[in-house]
């Protein structure tokens, strides 16, 4: 419910939008697409993805600086689709990791302040919302719901002029691409703007983040070529009715960074999944190395399989086994897929089959991978 505000909050309002505007071609862009309404009903402001609401009292209560650090916080909220993605999880828990995201892109910009009370975490600033989440789950973390203030709203009936989810997100999108080109036009090459790295690590992830890890990790291990005829008699016997294989088995070169990097739970649901690809496709051979900064293995794998004893421990290069890749891989029907955090050496040159990278979480931002294919492992 609407109320009317003054002219006061008015002209405070207006010099904000105008300090944000003067400061960033970047954000200042991404302002004009937010509708800002007041509302009595809302202790702060909040947003329900598509318009941002605000107490006038509150409102008033701020200085300009943390006014325009909170304008942009909700307007981040929305044209991040915070609401929509948050799809089945936790809300209370998706508001937290929402909030550390948009807060330290504020905070990376430099030029806004935050209100008190705002929720940080600098260690996390740089990472997905699904990111932080996961690792909220992860952590147990308890909530004082009492001192939450949650300022993700319900996208159902915030407005009589609600839109849906799909035109919601189309808007946002259009207001990105608009505000990233606005950016790289008129803005200043020392500053932030588009360019900061939570920004950039939220916009990969409303797209990396649709894709299940373990559904593209068996498109990658269980390849069926173009040109087939009939079922593969060899394992009709065994009650499979595959499609037949022209040529030789479908080979995957797997490594497992044991440099540290990634826990024995997450080594323990990779190998689960590898498992179950060998038991369904029989004709898939797997070679599996573990490596630091140096090679061990190949340890061959199949149905059935024990899992050998992990080593390594020390530093993260890639090199020692896309090395050992270029000197033993001749077949066109090989992909290689590597879990780590991506913190490592690349080697100078692309390797000429497929690469699938599986990162765990906090891992390297996906543009940073030279080459291959990514994707966060995320439960």
């Amino acid at each position: 419910m609407g109320v009317e505000v003054s002219k006061n909050i008015q002209r405070k309002l207006s010099a904000t939008l105008l300090q944000i505007r003067a400061k960033s071609p970047f954000f200042a862009t991404l302002s004009l697409y937010a509708e800002l309404i007041s509302r009595d009903d809302i202790n702060t402001a909040a947003t329900d993805g598509q318009n941002i609401f605000y107490n006038p009292d509150y409102i008033d209560s701020l200085t300009q600086s943390q006014l325009a650090g909170l304008l942009m916080h909700e307007i981040l909220h929305a044209a991040l689709l915070h609401v929509t993605r948050r799809g089945a999880r936790n809300p209370t828990l998706w508001n937290i990791a929402a909030d550390i995201v948009v807060n330290g892109v504020i905070r990376e910009q430099g030029d806004f302040d935050l209100p008190h009370g705002a929720i940080e975490d600098s260690k996390r600033a740089k990472l997905s919302t699904e990111e932080v989440y996961e690792l909220l789950i992860k952590e147990k973390v308890v909530v004082n719901v009492d001192l939450l203030i949650v300022d993700l709203l319900p996208n159902d009936a915030q407005s009589p002029n609600t839109k849906s989810k799909v035109d919601i997100e189309t808007y946002w999108r259009n207001a990105r691409t608009q505000a990233v080109v606005v950016d790289r036009k008129y803005g200043d090459n020392k500053r932030i703007g588009s360019e900061a790295l939570g920004w950039q690590r939220e916009l990969w992830a409303l797209e990396e983040f649709k894709l299940d890890w373990k559904s593209l990790l068996w498109r990658y291990l269980s390849h069926t070529p173009v040109d087939y005829s009939g079922f593969d008699r060899r394992f009709i016997g065994q009650g499979l009715y595959l499609d037949a294989l022209e040529g030789e088995a479908f080979k995957g070169h797997i490594a497992v960074d044991t440099s540290g990097s990634v826990s024995n739970k997450e080594l323990k649901d990779l190998m689960s999944e590898i498992e179950g690809i060998l038991s369904s496709y029989p004709y898939v051979e797997c070679d599996l190395y573990f490596a630091d900064s140096a090679l061990y293995g190949p340890y061959s794998l199949e149905k059935g399989s024990t899992m050998p004893k992990p080593k390594g421990g020390g530093g993260t290069s890639f090199v020692p086994f896309f090395n050992r890749i270029k000197e033993t891989s001749n077949a066109s029907d090989e992909v290689c897929i590597y879990f780590t955090d991506g913190y490592g050496e690349f080697p100078s040159k692309e390797p000429k089959i497929p690469v699938l990278w599986v990162v765990p979480l906090g891992g390297l931002s996906s543009q940073e991978f030279p080459f291959g294919e990514v994707v966060r492992m995320v439960s």
